[in-house]
């Protein structure tokens, strides 16, 4: 049985909108895309690398499927290291809106009992399964019970508001810390179990 790991870019205050670009996500008037770029060091780009080149597929949301699909199929030599993976391994993309076929390469379209499908997927023999951002599709996913692990890059940076990775939904989730590290930029890079 392999894991669901979730690989998010976090501020603080828990905020996960719109870490790489100004205009990624400026849904709610979220002013601060592209808050993540300046936290990045060789540890933490090792870190992003181990976990793509590591995993044995990916589950995407339906809007970080759109940014990626139209990025690395495409991506330039020098960022064949996290390309590489993410065309070749199969990509469990998670909509309702989205219509088959998708366009990009090994991925498959997961519209209809979410539950099932993952609990499908999870069950069967090879490398860990990451989810990378889509926080709606984890939040999904941990209301159910399927995230395994959290694996997260906290920047020390408050923005103030946004979309938060956990809810407000007054569910108690215990975790325990499996692993931390702090970058040359005062980022952490930690790993909780979900217990």
């Amino acid at each position: 049985m392999r894991k669901l790991i979730a690989n998010e870019w976090m501020t603080l205050d828990g905020v996960v909108q719109a870490p790489s670009y100004p205009d990624e996500d400026t849904s709610g008037a979220f002013r601060h895309g592209g808050w993540h770029a300046r936290y990045f060091d060789e540890l933490s780009m090792n870190w992003v690398i181990e976990n793509v080149r590591g995993a044995g597929g990916y589950l995407l949301g339906r809007g970080t499927y759109e940014i990626f699909a139209a990025h690395w199929p495409t991506a330039p030599q020098d960022q064949q290291v996290l390309a590489e993976p993410l065309n070749r391994l199969p990509k469990y993309v998670v909509s309702t809106t989205l219509e088959e076929p998708l366009t990009w390469s090994n991925s498959v379209l997961l519209r209809d009992d979410v539950d099932a499908a993952v609990r499908s997927l999870k069950a069967e023999d090879g490398k860990d399964l990451h989810i990378i951002g889509s926080p709606g599709l984890v939040q999904s996913l941990l209301a159910l019970d399927l995230v395994d692990e959290l694996q997260l890059m906290i920047d020390p940076l408050v923005v103030g508001g946004g979309k938060r990775l956990f809810l407000d939904d007054a569910t108690h989730r215990p975790l325990r810390l499996s692993r931390s590290e702090v970058t040359s930029t005062g980022a952490i890079i930690v790993t909780y179990v979900v217990t």
